[in-house]
């Protein structure tokens, strides 16, 4: 029996997927991360760490399935999302060996690089010019600002540089001494032409970077190399199995939740909260009549192959969604367990009595781009108990989700329908809240490895097991349960929301001074 290899190399840790021929998963395995923090606001990994946990985490899932590294028909490859690895001309030669970074990585979530953001946005002509030439406004998330960053502060090292890469495919290089990245991660970069799905000559040229410094791209299903002899003797692999192009952690666990159509969205609250539209044209968020541009981000649609192009998306997230509760929970009530915290919030009637929370713990990202926003309680009063505290906390962070939706539907991409993961999927309570805040229908998929499962699925449609990427969700993603909006509920948190919009506004010219206080 053939098999597929699903491999996301996360902030965290390494995780493999094994499905069969059908896409039914038969085997997970998982390997872990250093994460590096040289100083506060900073947030690097070595690429080599990520290798070592390839190399486990794909021994692993072989041995727990109890099959042949030869039985693996197509790899296909997830990744965090903008990080920089930075390569010597040593790194580009030979079979993936000798491949090394010339440094740590620079990751997703590192906030060192405002100066260069500005810079970018400035060049380009502002922000929203920045948004219509690249899809996304400059933030020190993206990988361009990590790579004038280097340049300027490190200049020893970018002496060097013969090349960059996203995450994922430094782990492609390894297995097959190809570089290259896909249209998905290259969306993410700044340096992209969403609408022409190519890199974009002006953006290399206003940032003063070489062309030729930046990989190949590939349309994400399209099979960028082959397992070497010397990758295939350290994972266990069959030496000439194809590895896709892969993409994003965000345009996998799409796919891995089948959202591959129009109208239908994915929203998975983990630690932070993603909302993401598959989009059957380019839409981005431009901004106007006082609102800024590039509150969501316009990127590829992993869902093209070597012979036809993709789709395209929107993302948006927030910063501090489950982690909200986690807060709450490790703050305040960390004896009581979750489940019980949940259940207590349940009893509360919609609207917690009038408090409400602003989920904006670590600043912000999306609905509003502010690194300053804090978080805050609103209305507490002497009648307030844990479950009003509880609840707020849950309603404020997926009113914060409702808000996202809403700025998909100013830019032309409704949901009709959305489909739930991560932790705020895992409960009933907090499902149907969902769907009574969105005011749409939500579902639950039948799986929840998300990205490498996703990652998986497009390996099997660059081997041909399927032709198409709707066609491999077609046949292995189902659905476990649909919730419907409740009218008395939905009606009630519309009310709720009219009155959550101007919260943030108003107090957005106060963080700056309450900030002063935490240095």
């Amino acid at each position: 029996m053939q098999h597929l290899l699903g491999i996301d190399i996360g902030t965290s840790s390494t995780k493999a997927v094994l499905c069969d021929g059908g896409g039914r998963i038969v085997a997970t395995a998982g390997s872990a991360h250093e994460l590096l923090t040289p100083r506060p606001g900073w947030s690097e990994q070595e690429p080599e760490g990520w290798w070592r946990a390839t190399v486990g985490a794909v021994r692993a899932v072989l041995e727990r399935a109890g099959v042949p590294g030869a039985s693996v028909a197509g790899v296909g490859l997830s990744g965090q999302m903008h990080g920089s690895v930075l390569l010597g001309a040593g790194a580009l030669r030979g079979d993936g060996a000798a491949a090394a970074a010339l440094r740590p990585a620079l990751l997703w979530n590192d906030q060192r690089t405002s100066e260069q953001c500005a810079a970018i946005e400035r060049a380009t002509g502002g922000r929203a010019a920045c948004v219509e030439a690249v899809g996304n406004a400059a933030l020190p998330g993206f990988t361009l600002p990590k790579l004038l960053w280097v340049r300027e502060h490190e200049p020893e090292v970018w002496a060097q540089v013969a090349a960059w890469c996203l995450p994922k495919d430094f782990i492609r290089l390894r297995l097959t001494g190809e570089l290259a990245t896909d249209v998905g991660d290259a969306a993410g970069t700044l340096l992209f032409d969403v609408d022409r799905r190519a890199w974009s000559e002006r953006a290399h040229a206003l940032a003063g970077l070489d062309p030729a410094l930046s990989p190949r791209v590939l349309e994400s299903c399209a099979v960028a190399g082959r397992v070497t002899a010397w990758a295939a003797a350290a994972t266990g692999l069959r030496a000439g199995t194809p590895v896709v192009a892969g993409s994003g952690d965000n345009q996998c666990g799409a796919i891995g939740a089948g959202v591959v159509e129009a109208g239908l969205v994915l929203a998975t609250l983990g630690t932070s909260g993603v909302v993401y539209a598959h989009c059957p044209s380019v839409r981005k968020d431009l901004g106007g009549d006082g609102t800024p541009a590039g509150r969501v981000h316009t990127m590829c649609a992993a869902d093209g192959t070597g012979g036809a192009p993709g789709h395209w998306s929107l993302t948006g997230c927030m910063l501090s969604a489950a982690g909200s509760l986690q807060w709450l929970h490790d703050a305040l009530f960390p004896e009581v367990a979750y489940e019980q915290l949940l259940a207590e919030a349940e009893g509360v009637a919609p609207g917690a009595g009038g408090l409400v929370f602003l989920p904006h713990l670590t600043g912000e990202r999306c609905p509003h781009p502010d690194p300053a926003a804090r978080g805050a309680f609103l209305g507490l009063t002497s009648r307030h108990t844990r479950g009003h505290l509880v609840r707020a906390v849950v309603e404020g962070v997926t009113l914060t989700m409702r808000q996202i939706l809403d700025i998909f539907g100013a830019v032309g991409v409704e949901a009709t329908r959305v489909r739930l993961g991560g932790g705020g999927a895992r409960t009933a309570f907090w499902r149907q809240l969902q769907a009574d805040v969105y005011g749409t229908p939500v579902e639950l998929p039948n799986t929840e490895e998300g990205p490498a499962f996703g990652a998986a699925l497009m390996a099997g449609v660059g081997a041909g097991v399927w032709g198409s990427v709707a066609e491999a969700c077609g046949v292995s993603i189902g659905l476990t349960e649909t919730r419907e909006p409740d009218p008395a509920r939905a009606a009630r948190y519309a009310e709720l929301l009219a009155a959550y919009r101007p919260l943030y506004p108003a107090l957005r010219g106060h963080f700056g001074a309450l900030g002063a206080f935490d240095r």
